[in-house]
């Protein structure tokens, strides 16, 4: 899990464009100020894109932190 933190939080960083962000499996958008519903979608493209998956719109719906993002990546990739 740490390894998928590790690239999540540089992907975060890069789409919202704020180098202080760390996450953890607990950290939800409340706890970033720019994780907003526009830059979710951004996000989530950039996730599908640097993983080579695709979630559907009801897995992306279950989502409520991070760790729950980094288990859906966990089940597409196995």
């Amino acid at each position: 899990m740490n390894e998928y933190l590790n690239d999540l939080s540089n992907l975060f960083r890069e789409v919202l464009e704020n180098d202080d962000i760390t996450l953890n499996p607990e950290t939800t958008a409340n706890d970033i100020e720019e994780w907003d519903s526009i830059n979710h979608i951004y996000l989530v493209v950039e996730i599908e894109k640097t993983y080579q998956i695709k979630f559907k719109s009801s897995q992306i719906l279950e989502w409520k932190n991070v760790g729950d993002i980094v288990s859906a990546i966990i089940e597409k990739k196995s």
